[in-house]
């Protein structure tokens, strides 16, 4: 039984080497062969057709779209777009793969040799890092096994497997880099970083929902390690379907310890696919990887090359959105924002609709401090990220200008988020429906003034003689009296005006 090494023991006497495989599910109309639909969710096979099943005599047809998102991903990746590619056939067997073989390119990928560069925060500050890609290609996603019965949702120790084939054939593009070297102890969150940079850029461009925890953005990291100054390479384990950001920088981590433990007991590291389990973090044994000869490829016989002309190709390159990089770096420094509440918006992943209230006039650090604050609270009672709650930009936008005008407190505001949250309707219907418009009429604040006076005269005796912080116990009794509709510093105001302070 071997002692559980740190991951501090690790890194004192290895390297690793990543190498990291990222499919992304196109967010197209219809599949990459076929019209068939690919709306997430639908009833098991309900999104089939003789194409996508590879029913005989039926023939492919690329969806054009699928090529346009492909070079649009390529070119946000530095990639030379190759002017001729072609598809072939890999082949293999598995039950959610109808045909026996997945249409893929091989040998003539429609991307390659581009880069990203990624930032993480070392102990000796900000570092960059560059990821080389090595290829961007087309190919179709696979149906899905649901095993039934077992307690992971699994194979192994599953009663019985159902195939659902909706997914087969929907438009996916592998992004592969070349093998990165040179991380260090900071592997597992150059690998992040990795990840979420690239879901930022597949995000801008609007090729696909990246939502990790359907599928649509799935990472395959593949884990090796040499002892320091070996040139040879270890042996690689891969990871598959890595689905959140969280998972891809422990299943790194957890690999890196598991090939140290298994090297330093005098054992050979296998080269496998590995399953993660998010309950332990670690991962479980697959199967005997292939090599790319294993799968007989060979061109497809039914698809022409893909051709873009040059012209297409800058038509492209010149449509290109800003780099969500470049876009942070520009927002930081028009906002005026410290790094740290950066860093909070991009995890919390509010950019875009703090982005979107600013532009509608709301003062962008009020905006953030709704977005991250009140909103992100409901948000974590209800399991949801912030951005699927039923409040817009335009609510907050509103709230916001409500509060710049003395029609609503702070207080009064968040009842109104609330509100808008559980959906009892837009900002104002909720303020009318609820009665919760500032009490802003001086004779009715006079009169719950004077009643606080009233109860509580050695207080105000106590505000006349010069002692002005004893009016706060004055003023929080005219806010109860209003129930928190009043401005405070109104109130403040007259009592103080009315008790001769002012």
């Amino acid at each position: 039984m071997s002692t559980k090494l740190s991951y501090d023991d690790v890194i004192a006497r290895y390297e690793p080497v990543l190498g990291l495989e990222v499919h992304v599910e196109l967010g197209t109309e219809s599949k990459m062969f076929c019209g068939c639909n690919t709306v997430f969710g639908a009833e098991p096979n309900t999104q089939t057709c003789p194409v996508c099943l590879g029913l005989p005599g039926s023939l492919p047809v690329v969806n054009a779209k699928a090529i346009e998102y492909t070079i649009m991903i390529g070119l946000a990746l530095n990639c030379s777009i190759a002017p001729y590619s072609r598809f072939a056939r890999k082949n293999y067997f598995y039950p959610d793969m109808p045909k026996n073989f997945q249409t893929s390119q091989y040998d003539e990928p429609i991307c390659t040799n581009g880069y990203l560069d990624v930032t993480i925060d070392t102990d000796e500050g900000p570092r960059e890092f560059r990821i080389e890609i090595e290829r961007v290609h087309m190919e179709e996603d696979t149906g899905k096994s649901l095993h039934m019965g077992g307690a992971t949702g699994r194979i192994h120790g599953a009663d019985y497997s159902l195939l659902d084939y909706n997914r087969a054939g929907i438009p996916l593009v592998e992004i592969v880099t070349k093998i990165i070297p040179g991380t260090g102890k900071y592997a597992p969150e150059v690998a992040r970083a990795y990840v979420a940079e690239l879901r930022d850029i597949l995000r801008s461009l609007g090729v696909s929902d990246v939502k990790m925890e359907q599928g649509s953005l799935r990472c395959d990291a593949n884990v090796s390690l040499r002892e320091i100054g070996a040139t040879t390479l270890g042996t690689r384990s891969e990871t598959k379907n890595v689905n959140s950001l969280r998972s891809v920088e422990r299943a790194v981590r957890g690999e890196m310890i598991r090939h140290a433990e298994i090297l330093g007991e005098g054992g050979k590291v296998k080269q496998e696919t590995r399953h993660f389990q998010e309950d332990t973090g670690l991962t479980r044994s697959g199967r005997s990887k292939e090599q790319a000869e294993d799968y007989r490829y060979f061109p497809e016989p039914d698809l022409v090359p893909v051709v873009p002309s040059a012209q297409w190709i800058e038509e492209i390159r010149a449509a290109l959105p800003e780099r969500p990089s470049v876009r942070r770096k520009r927002l930081q420094t028009a906002w005026s924002v410290p790094d740290k509440e950066m860093a909070a918006m991009i995890n919390a992943d509010v950019l875009d609709v703090v982005e979107a209230t600013v532009n509608l006039g709301a003062d962008p650090t009020k905006a953030r401090g709704w977005w991250l604050g009140e909103i992100a609270r409901l948000a974590n009672e209800k399991e949801l990220p912030a951005t699927e709650l039923p409040i817009t930009p335009n609510d907050v936008a509103e709230i916001v200008s409500l509060i710049s005008a003395g029609e609503l407190t702070d207080k009064l505001a968040r009842q109104v988020v609330e509100a808008v949250i559980n959906s009892e309707g837009r900002p104002r219907e909720v303020i009318e429906k609820r009665g919760l418009k500032v009490v802003s009429d001086d004779s009715a604040l006079m009169a719950a003034i004077e009643k606080a006076i009233a109860a509580q005269p050695d207080v105000a005796e106590k505000v006349r003689n010069g002692h002005v912080p004893a009016a706060g116990a004055l003023i929080g009794a005219v806010m109860k009296e209003t129930k928190g509709q009043a401005d405070a510093a109104k109130v403040r105001e007259l009592l103080l005006k009315h008790l001769g302070q002012g």
